[in-house]
């Protein structure tokens, strides 16, 4: 079977969420200062960590992505 993730990654959508944060033009510190609005608190730190698969995202921060970034969850996903 072949595997999802590399090694070391925690995470699938990371790279993605990267992309479609630069093609928005948004900061990682934008993106987090965007998702506390909607009361989701995650560090720029953290969106870092994401982005390079070092970290976990729950599904209140993936919901919370797809909608600052204006983006469907398959999209988010890359399907």
């Amino acid at each position: 079977m072949k595997r999802i993730l590399e090694e070391g990654q925690v995470n699938i959508i990371g790279e993605r969420i990267k992309e479609l944060r630069e093609k928005k033009g948004y900061s990682q510190q934008q993106l987090s200062d965007k998702m506390e609005l909607l009361a989701v608190y995650t560090c720029r730190g953290s969106i870092s960590r994401i982005e390079n698969g070092k970290r976990a995202v729950t599904d209140i921060e993936i919901d919370a992505i797809s909608r600052v970034l204006d983006v469907s969850l398959d999209e988010l996903f890359g399907r």
